[in-house]
């Protein structure tokens, strides 16, 4: 049994019915093609890194499911290729490893985002810092010394 996930944008343009029905539309086409679907994430609306038929943002969906052959995924590209409403989409083939790492997340053992520790202290106000005396640097004069300047006495040669 092979192990797959396909990952698709839909138009942000859609409303909130139209959305779930075009990702129920591609789950019950896997089913019917003899695909167990394992897993169903609906990630919602994000930003995109770069804009995609002139919109800045997509719902994403993510579906991992299992495969006896690869059959299945050609007639799923086609139609995700042919729908307007699909912006993208990325079908990959997981490894044991990304299974292993699926039901992991899904576990709760690896967590989807990871929170950054911050090591700074909370900020408490002002900090009172005890007055610093004035330090005044005494310098000797230092001597002029005045250099005398030869004239130059220009002769005419003739």
């Amino acid at each position: 049994m092979n192990h797959y996930e396909v990952t698709f944008i839909i138009d942000p343009v859609l409303s909130g019915d139209e959305i779930k029905s075009t990702a129920s539309t591609y789950e019950t086409l896997l089913k019917d093609q003899g695909c167990a679907i394992v897993h169903v994430n609906a990630m919602g609306l994000k930003q995109l890194a770069y804009p995609i038929n002139k919109k800045s943002s997509g719902v994403y969906y993510c579906i991992e499911f299992t495969s006896p052959t690869g059959a299945a995924i050609g007639k799923t590209e086609l139609s995700l290729r042919r729908d307007e409403r699909i912006m993208r989409f990325l079908t990959i083939k997981l490894d044991k490893y990304g299974v292993k790492y699926n039901e992991d997340r899904r576990a709760g053992v690896i967590s989807a985002y990871k929170k950054k520790e911050s090591k700074k202290k909370p900020f408490d106000g002002p900090v009172a810092t005890p007055p610093v005396e004035a330090v005044v640097v005494k310098e000797e004069p230092k001597p002029v010394v005045q250099e005398v300047i030869a004239p130059v006495i220009a002769t005419e040669e003739e």
